[in-house]
């Protein structure tokens, strides 16, 4: 009998996990960078508007010199509009604020609830069904993270503005799942991404400029080497190649199972921590990554279809069928 093919082509599949580890390793490095431009004497709104203004720059120039196509109707760009303001100006005005009262892992664990959001936004808005062996990996990989941050939540106190780290924190979580739905809505409307990307981010720029002017907030910027090699790479890697390849894994292996790689990337962020920040390891560390990776296999994993069996018959049978 010969073997069945495999519903994913080798190629695909291994272009999937590229891209999915390309996305851990960026984001898992990003808190490093955002680290870099909180806390200096540069407002967050201008932050944030330089970093997508500078993307925003480098991608529609790509878009040109790659032939992609930047026109699209009105509708289009009421779209991407959403999904640029959603993803990339509120989203980070808030996870930049959050920042000023919460250290990178805690924020990393509040921002992988986007998982669970994503599987129910998907299911409310894309029609996805809700994948059990999905749900279960998602589960794991939350309680992995939880596990792994134990010590840092028996110490959680509200005061010093920690709860409103919380709240800045778990609402840019939910503009960052609506941004994401409508990412893979735009795409299954025949959006590339690219140009999503691009649109999107300039008009996140436009919302930012409009919020500078409105609140009065003034225009500053630092010219101190670590701000600028923080904002280089927030814009640059962070922004433009990142979210290229999760917005693009977001089209190819769907919302839930591209969202997991949020619940993967405060473990990078948390081996990263040993050297710049003096973190020590303990067993719910090893215990919680241990939850993370069987939850990552579960979510990713997808069985070959059984074979349906071959009946054999002579001839003679077959000829008298007919």
């Amino acid at each position: 009998m010969p073997p069945v093919p495999s519903s994913t082509p080798p190629s695909r599949s291994w272009a999937d996990q590229g891209l999915y580890a390309l996305v851990v390793c960026i984001w898992g490095s990003s808190w490093v960078g955002l680290r870099l431009q909180v806390g200096t004497d540069v407002p967050v709104l201008d932050s944030v508007l330089y970093r997508f203004g500078l993307s925003a720059l480098v991608l529609f120039g790509w878009c040109l010199l790659r032939g992609i196509p930047l026109r699209h109707n009105r509708h289009q760009h009421y779209a991407m509009a959403a999904q640029g303001i959603l993803l990339f100006a509120i989203n980070y005005v808030l996870f930049y604020n959050s920042a000023r009262y919460l250290p990178g892992g805690l924020i990393a664990i509040l921002f992988s609830t986007v998982v669970i959001m994503n599987l129910a936004l998907g299911a409310l808005f894309l029609g996805a069904r809700l994948d059990l062996r999905v749900c279960l990996g998602a589960a794991f990989g939350l309680l992995g993270i939880g596990v792994v941050f134990v010590p840092e939540l028996q110490t959680l106190s509200l005061e010093s503005g920690t709860a409103k780290g919380i709240a800045f924190a778990l609402s840019g979580t939910v503009c960052a799942a609506l941004g994401m739905t409508l990412s893979a809505r735009n795409q299954r409307h025949g959006i590339g991404v690219m140009a999503t990307n691009a649109w999107g981010m300039g008009y996140a720029g436009v919302a930012l400029l409009v919020a500078v002017v409105v609140t009065g907030t003034p225009l500053r910027f630092d010219t101190s080497l670590t701000y600028i090699g923080g904002l280089l790479y927030l814009s640059l890697i962070s922004s433009v190649v990142a979210f290229a390849a999760y917005l693009t894994l977001v089209g190819r292996i769907g919302v839930a199972r591209a969202s997991y790689s949020t619940v993967l990337f405060p473990i990078l962020a948390l081996i990263l921590s040993t050297y710049t920040d003096g973190y020590h390891w303990t067993w719910e560390a090893f215990a919680g990554i241990a939850l993370v990776l069987f939850g990552n296999v579960l979510v990713l994993y997808r069985p070959r279809p059984v074979a349906a069996p071959v009946v054999e018959t002579c001839p003679q049978v077959a000829e008298e069928r007919v």
